[in-house]
């Protein structure tokens, strides 16, 4: 285990969530919790709520929600190995969408003829 800086006795929730690499800058972090995508135990919180652990963060991102456990307090951003231990995901498996029956022209073919371009649309059903 990659060893982790020590717990601080309260953490602000978007520094928190930029320490454990869920988003890219502390900014973004503050940003998503102002839009309204982050909740703390079920409620919407400010990007100053503090964290205690046990805690649940439902973060909303790239139209999926991560449901994240609070296991440890840090506040300082470590390596993704490391920070994988502050938190435990329950996100469930997002369901595979079926893709669409869609005909793939071979490479190389060229454009597409007008007759191409109406079959295509008419399996779409833009027609």
């Amino acid at each position: 285990m990659t060893s982790l800086p020590s717990s601080p006795a309260t953490v602000r929730i978007d520094a928190w969530l930029w320490a454990i690499r869920a988003y890219k800058t502390r900014s973004a972090a503050t940003a998503a919790c102002r839009a309204g995508h982050v909740r703390l135990n079920g409620t919407p919180a400010k990007a100053s709520a503090t964290l205690v652990t046990g805690e649940t963060v439902t973060v909303r991102m790239s139209g999926f929600e991560r449901i994240l456990e609070v296991r440890r307090l840090i506040n300082k951003r470590v390596g993704a190995e490391a920070a994988s231990h502050c938190f435990t995901d329950h996100t469930p498996p997002r369901p595979v969408t079926p893709a669409l029956g869609l005909p793939q022209r071979d490479r190389g073919t060229g454009r597409p003829t007008k007759k191409d371009r109406r079959d295509m649309d008419r399996i779409r059903g833009e027609q």
